[in-house]
């Protein structure tokens, strides 16, 4: 068990080589690795897979041993300062690689066929592959210094990929926003990450935790200080996981493709801020004050984005919305000191929404033969309908994406969201009415984007490819290949 911790530092690299080689080719020799892409994904996916396999090799060991695993090599060293450069390994790592090396080794697959039509193609996988690498980082961190590395690589891996068509000023301003929001919470996250280290003199976690809780049960230290470094540091989670009054960045992310939104915007990159709380959770279980803005925050979120997404007409910012309510779940969660079940709703929600993104990029490609590239007809719901006929693959998917949100049992989500409801009922029956309410409409905005693009019948005056209004999509649709 010791010996394969020790090799554990290279889980972050093993997808780095990617985005590193595709840049030199393309800058030395960019004919020749333009006619090899196809190799380059099958590269990416492959590394990434090695990547998968060490991860649950470490998981198996964490479930078996039940054992933390720190390892630090020194970075600069003197008289007043040492800073020290090493990853961390506990269930909370072990979970969050899996789930990120699972969810993107499927979205890439999915990627090869959905961006194989597009220029940026090679250069879509080099971002991922980056990306992948930094969200890695971001979670094997073993002190605060190198999770901020890390969360500002993923926020620029994020920047460039709503960006990806930059060419579309919507998508140009999309990122910007995506950044400019993002740059309030990473601010308040460096505040708060100096100020601890103002207190407690370390930035490493198991000596962060037990002087500062030292400190808070003993008087020595100022309370409101402390108070406002822990919400500083909440307010970096606000901003990367979309919760109010931060969330505003979401929906305008989902101009980038869509594997992107399934990858970054419903499974792994919005689950940083839940992930921060988590791995800071003995910081802010000590201050009462903070767990009351958590679960307050939270519900909040919960509710207003379940509120926003019954009156998405983009079937995308739908999805956004509806991710950004079950965020609030997560952090309703954390507030309340469930740290198990908000976990648990993590990754229940990781794999259900990320299932639903695929899906709407399926019906967003098939709603691109009628109407030529435009997202203002393909991705709006109102001009589907009657694709039942059409995709039952994909809406079979959808389906069991749709079922599992609502938390119908067996289904994953069912039994998170359950213990989520539980706790809630348990810490105070008003927000457990919220939660109750906001859960049934999950289920009638989910039900809603269902029947509006499969059941029902083909909608009036879209336009195909040679700009001819039909009366009906029948005729159309008839010529649209089966999954």
């Amino acid at each position: 068990m010791e010996h394969i911790y020790q090799y554990a530092w290279i889980i972050p690299f093993i997808p780095l080589p990617v985005p590193l080689l595709i840049g030199v080719g393309l800058l030395l020799f960019p004919t020749a690795t333009q006619n090899l892409r196809r190799m380059w994904a099958f590269t990416s996916i492959f590394f990434l897979t090695i990547t998968m396999i060490f991860s649950m090799m470490l998981s198996i060991q964490q479930i078996n041993s039940n054992s933390i695993y720190q390892y630090v090599w020194s970075w600069t060293i003197n008289n007043d300062f040492s800073f020290e450069f090493g990853y961390f390994l506990d269930p909370l790592t072990s979970i969050m690689s899996v789930l990120i090396t699972t969810v993107a080794i499927l979205v890439l697959i999915y990627s090869d066929n959905y961006m194989s039509h597009d220029g940026g193609y090679l250069r879509f996988f080099a971002y991922m592959s980056f990306f992948n690498t930094s969200m890695l980082g971001l979670v094997t961190s073993s002190n605060l210094i190198q999770i901020y590395i890390f969360w500002e690589l993923v926020g620029m891996c994020s920047y460039l990929l709503i960006g990806f068509w930059f060419t579309r000023p919507i998508a140009a301003n999309a990122c910007q926003k995506a950044f400019v929001t993002n740059r309030v919470g990473d601010f308040g996250l460096l505040l708060g990450i100096l100020g601890l280290y103002w207190v407690t003199g370390s930035f490493d976690f198991r000596d962060l935790f037990e002087i500062f809780t030292n400190l808070i049960k003993n008087n020595e230290v100022n309370l409101f200080f402390c108070i406002l470094c822990t919400f500083l540091l909440f307010a970096g989670a606000v901003a990367k996981s979309a919760q109010f009054p931060l969330h505003v960045w979401l929906p305008d992310a989902m101009e980038g493709p869509t594997p992107i939104s399934a990858l970054i915007h419903a499974a792994t990159m919005v689950a940083a801020g839940i992930f921060l709380v988590a791995r800071l959770f003995p910081l802010f279980k000590v201050i009462p004050y903070i767990m009351y803005v958590i679960a307050f925050i939270g519900i909040i979120t919960l509710f207003f984005g379940a509120t926003l997404a019954l009156a998405q007409k983009d079937i995308k910012r739908s999805l956004a919305y509806s991710t950004m309510s079950q965020l609030g779940y997560m952090m309703l969660a954390l507030g309340m000191g469930s740290y198990r079940a908000a976990l648990f709703h993590l990754i229940t929600h990781a794999y259900s929404k990320a299932l639903l993104f695929l899906g709407s990029g399926s019906l967003i490609h098939s709603m691109e033969t009628l109407v030529g590239y435009s997202p203002e007809k393909s991705q709006n719901m109102v001009l589907m309908g009657g694709l039942t006929k059409h995709l039952p693959i994909t809406k079979t998917a959808f389906l069991i994406g749709t079922l599992s949100l609502c938390g119908l049992p067996p289904l994953a989500c069912f039994w998170s969201k359950d213990e989520i409801l539980n706790a809630s009922w348990l810490y105070s029956p008003i927000l457990a009415l919220i939660a109750y309410f906001t859960a049934g409409l999950t289920a009638f905005y989910m039900f809603r984007i269902y029947f509006l693009t499969f059941d029902g019948h083909f909608n009036l005056y879209c336009k195909n490819y040679s700009g001819q209004k039909s009366s009906s999509l029948y005729s159309i649709l008839s010529g649209v290949k089966k999954d």
